[in-house]
């Protein structure tokens, strides 16, 4: 499955916001056509790594490549490259005055410059494949939340890209429509489509990674199969956020006892 190259490395990343230092020396390397998903509590870097892959951070120091080009390089045609990645966000950030074809026509005809009956027949083709060919003329207010992540993620296909970046996509989701939205990236894995997965949806992490990257204090702590970061994990820093993700009743003592502590002050 993992091309000779890369589709995504990242080599020496650092970033720092004034005096923290998010990220601190990651080298992480992505295959055609592999899904990675990148887990962690909160703080840890995942979203920082995610927006440096494609620049929509400034690296402090390291290289990040993608289908063998240095987004890093100074001299490097960011748009061109950016052309090639799709990214979905925690927020479907849809024009809410446009229709959902508008929506997917108007990156098109701005960015690639298509033609506007090419750009209406890729934005149908990519509604269909994310299940809302009914919703086209629809507007976004009218729609769930996770019918509007659906419409991003088309949003994001029809530009054509080759890697897919996703950053908590079911984070701002109600419980019921988080499975709609992971079936769509389970097709998109099935496809081949190199994804990077920010996630806290273990069981996705379980069924779809090739591989699983846990990340804390702005390292990679361990990176492996789901079997082993996630069935047999190495580090105590994995074992105990893992135990705390996946043991509802641990957070839910953790939390009566923190009522009860606050309600006796």
């Amino acid at each position: 499955m993992t091309a000779s190259t890369p589709e995504i490395r990242v080599s020496g990343l650092h970033k720092s916001f004034g005096d923290n230092q998010v990220l601190r020396g990651i080298d992480l390397e992505v295959g055609q056509g592999e899904v990675v998903c990148v887990i962690g509590p909160s703080g840890s870097g995942k979203s920082t790594l995610l927006r440096c892959v494609n620049l929509l951070e400034e690296p402090t120091g390291g290289q990040v490549f993608v289908g063998g080009t240095e987004l890093t390089d100074p001299d490097v045609d960011i748009d061109a490259v950016r052309r090639r990645i799709g990214m979905v966000f925690q927020q479907f950030n849809l024009f809410p005055h446009l229709t959902v074809t508008e929506n997917l026509t108007l990156p098109q005809r701005r960015v690639l410059r298509r033609g506007k009956a090419e750009a209406a027949r890729t934005a149908a083709e990519n509604l269909r494949r994310v299940g809302l060919a009914e919703k086209a003329d629809a507007y976004p207010s009218s729609l769930s939340g996770g019918q509007q992540q659906r419409v991003a993620i088309a949003r994001a296909l029809a530009m054509g890209p080759e890697v897919m970046l996703f950053d908590e996509p079911t984070s701002a989701l109600d419980p019921e429509l988080v499975g709609d939205v992971l079936a769509v990236m389970r097709m998109l894995a099935d496809e081949g489509m190199t994804m990077m997965v920010v996630t806290h949806e273990m069981t996705f992490a379980r069924e779809v990674a090739d591989r699983v990257v846990f990340m804390d204090g702005g390292v990679i702590v361990e990176d492996g199969t789901p079997g082993q970061v996630i069935g047999s994990p190495r580090h105590e820093r994995t074992r105990h956020f893992l135990s705390r993700l996946l043991d509802p009743a641990m957070a839910d003592v953790e939390e009566e006892t923190s009522d009860q502590v606050g309600g006796s002050s």
